[in-house]
């Protein structure tokens, strides 16, 4: 049992994270609270390692309106975090735990050697320094009838936190085995707290490919632009590139528009994309290569020499058109340019990189402490928002930590 300084008050940190190490770290460097963090995996960090296999993104370079902007209605209520924990101020913080940053050429930061073990070893010596106790294999069980957090810890034990606040950063619901399973929405309903149901973001998609395309699972398309639109008319519009699945598309390209498409698939059934296989060629140049005499060659040796249009993309038009349209010049170069495909439904929730909603604002005050239950604080991806890929989701956990911290701060200084 966590037996609390006389002194000082002791605080409870549930999760791990990101979210939950920022304020661990924003908390014990006050000297004012005894932090205690109880994470249900032998080791904190899993998510941001697994990150790390990708390079680390921590955080983009953009100017700070644009930066904010691409968490779409739900930006005003992150802003007040950004403003005081932005990604100017995620580098300097790397920087003042050794590690450099720099920005790559699409605008990502990423740290210097391109790893986040060292990064994260140097994180966890510092709050250790500053005396974060942590308490592993310790699985919350929500709140026991003196409103104290609840675990089970490795041995099965029950163990009940004395505290004076709780901060809980337990994540979404992807990537389970790595700690963030959603499991906490339950209790949190159970406290009073509206929970908008958590479903994929950053995700695949099945479209339902024929025995012969799924062969090509793994490939990836490129160049190409993605056109979609959204159930309230938005409209997305993006070059680059992404990757066939056994049953659908993934990949980064997939990634930036799932907000939109999730939402459309929610409200039709259905998401619509269509697919510019050739942004570097005009629909003119397009028609007058595919209308171009071949002579005794086939169509599909016509395509790959006057158009470079093979592998994939030659596969992925033979999946949509039937022969007969195939063989129709006109239609196959709008097609090449237009190519409809039909998403059925994202991949499950687990699979995803992160995940939309959470606890709502309006469960919520402006220190992220729960109305229904003061003392309470919830931070990361616990909340009802999301972000794309490309830093801001990490950027905007970091931050959040850090002002959830600060308002359970204020709530111990009342009196």
């Amino acid at each position: 049992m966590t037996v609390p300084s006389p002194t000082r008050p002791c605080v409870a940190l549930v999760g791990g994270g990101p979210a939950g190490l920022m304020a661990a770290e924003v908390l014990a460097a006050t000297g004012r609270v005894d932090v205690h963090l109880y994470d249900a995996k032998p080791s904190v960090g899993r998510k941001f390692l697994l990150a790390g296999k990708g390079g680390l993104n921590l955080t983009h370079s953009e100017p700070f309106e644009p930066f904010l902007a691409r968490f779409g209605a739900e930006a005003a209520h992150i802003e007040p975090w950004l403003r005081v924990f932005d990604g100017d101020a995620v580098r300097a913080w790397a920087r003042e735990l050794g590690v450099e940053t720099f920005v790559g050429t699409s605008g990502r930061v990423f740290p210097a050697d391109l790893k986040a073990a060292p990064l994260l070893r140097a994180w966890l010596h510092r709050l250790r320094v500053a005396g974060v106790h942590f308490h592993m294999r310790h699985r919350w069980q929500g709140f026991d009838s003196n409103g104290q957090p609840r675990f089970i810890n490795g041995q099965g034990d029950e163990v009940v936190a004395p505290c004076q606040a709780t901060l809980l950063a337990l994540g979404g619901a992807s990537w389970p085995q790595l700690g963030s399973d959603g499991a906490w929405v339950t209790e949190l309903q159970r406290l009073g707290a509206t929970v908008t149901p958590l479903q994929a973001a950053n995700c695949g998609f099945d479209v339902g490919w024929s025995a012969k395309l799924a062969e090509h699972a793994g490939e990836p398309v490129k160049p190409v632009i993605l056109h979609a639109t959204g159930p309230d008319g938005q409209t997305f519009s993006r070059a680059g590139e992404f990757v066939l699945t056994a049953t659908g598309v993934e990949g980064s390209l997939i990634y930036a528009a799932s907000r939109l498409l999730r939402e459309a698939i929610n409200a039709k059934g259905e998401a619509r994309i269509e697919l510019d296989l050739l942004p570097q060629h005009s629909p003119e140049r397009v028609l007058a290569e595919v209308k171009h005499p071949r002579g005794s060659r086939s169509l599909g040796s016509h395509l790959k020499s006057r158009l470079g249009i093979g592998g994939v993309k030659a596969a992925l038009l033979h999946e949509v058109l039937s022969r007969d349209e195939m063989l129709n010049p006109a239609l196959l170069a709008e097609r090449i340019k237009r190519l409809p495909l039909v998403l059925k439904a994202p991949r499950p929730v687990a699979e995803a990189i992160s995940t939309a909603g959470g606890v709502a604002w309006a469960s919520l005050d402006e220190g992220l402490m729960l109305r229904a239950r003061p003392g309470v604080f919830c931070a990361g991806e616990m909340l009802d928002w999301e972000a794309p890929t490309g830093g801001y989701l990490l950027t905007a956990s970091f931050a959040s930590g850090r002002a959830a911290a600060h308002g359970l701060l204020r709530w111990l200084d009342q009196p």
